[in-house]
Parts: C-alpha cells; sequence; structure tokens
C-alpha cells in the first residue's frame, strides 16, 4: 500500500515583465546594450551618436545700481541669427546656430550640416526702461544693457546687517 501525500502547488507571481524576461532574446538585447555602454564608456561618442545639436547660450546677468547687464556666450552664431526682446518683464534671448563642415580630399568628400535653435527667458529682478535698452554683439558675444526704471532706482534700501 502507497500513501501518497498530496502535493501543495505554490502560486507563482507573475507581472508584466514575466513573459519579456523569460524570453531569450530580450535578455541578450539587455545584454548587449549594458556591454556597448560599457564599452564606450570613457570614450567620445561616434558622431552619429552625438545629438544634431546640444548648443546651450551660456549666460551671465549682472545686476548694479542703475544697471542690469546680460551678456551671453554665442559662439558661430551670427548676428541676423540672433532676436532679443522684452516681454512680460523677462529679456527673451532666442536665435539659431548654424554650422557647415565640408572636407575634400581625392579619396573622399565629407559635408556636415548641424542647425540647432536655442530659446533662454531672463525674468529681470526690476522694472526697466523700455526705452533705453541697448545691445551690441562681437566676437560671438552678446551684450544686452538694460536701464532700471526711476521707480526701481529709487524704491532700492539699502539694509544694515549686524553681527550676532
Amino acid at each position: 500500500m502507497t500513501i501518497s501525500t498530496p502535493v501543495k502547488e505554490e502560486k507563482k507571481q507573475t507581472t508584466a515583465l514575466a513573459p519579456r524576461r523569460a524570453n531569450p532574446l530580450y535578455s541578450l538585447q539587455e545584454e548587449m546594450n549594458r556591454l556597448f555602454e560599457d564599452f564606450t564608456r570613457g570614450f567620445h561618442k561616434p558622431l552619429w551618436m552625438e545629438p544634431v545639436s546640444d548648443f546651450n547660450a551660456r549666460v551671465d546677468m549682472k545686476d548694479s545700481e542703475k544697471n542690469v547687464v546680460v551678456t551671453a556666450e554665442l559662439p558661430g552664431v551670427e548676428l541676423k541669427d540672433i532676436e532679443v526682446s522684452l516681454e512680460d518683464n523677462s529679456l527673451v534671448i532666442r536665435g539659431e546656430k548654424r554650422s557647415e563642415k565640408e572636407e575634400k580630399d581625392k579619396n573622399f568628400y565629407r559635408m556636415e550640416r548641424s542647425y540647432g535653435s536655442f530659446y533662454r527667458v531672463l525674468p529681470m529682478p526690476c522694472a526697466i526702461e523700455k526705452d533705453a535698452i541697448e545691445a551690441s554683439y562681437k566676437d560671438g558675444v552678446l551684450k544686452v544693457t538694460l536701464t532700471k526704471s526711476k521707480e526701481a532706482v529709487s524704491n532700492g534700501t539699502k539694509i544694515q546687517i549686524k553681527a550676532g
């Protein structure tokens, strides 16, 4: 006589990812991605992997007693491709950078073009005299001088700080 004990079936927890992870091709793809990332870490990426444009205008803003001076580094951008405006008490700098490189040799020809737009909004710390804004552009640097309104200058109060 054989005594059989009932076998308890374990209930497996299933998730939405379980079928994908069971697929050997998915595991292979994950491993190849990890291998490629590890291999290229620390190296410059090939040109075909670089984003078309990662240009971002670097901006400095200095607040003095009577003016706000904004300088933006825009290397390689032509003056005709820059637009500056004052909108809702914010300075808006927008434009487009265009770059073309051509290389010729007897064995090859390569032409690379990249285009990218930029857009910066800089809230002003006070009211600005709209008729007294000056902008200049030289050697890839945009300089915008914004004169503070008379009310903003006269309302400024210096506060004495006491040592604790």
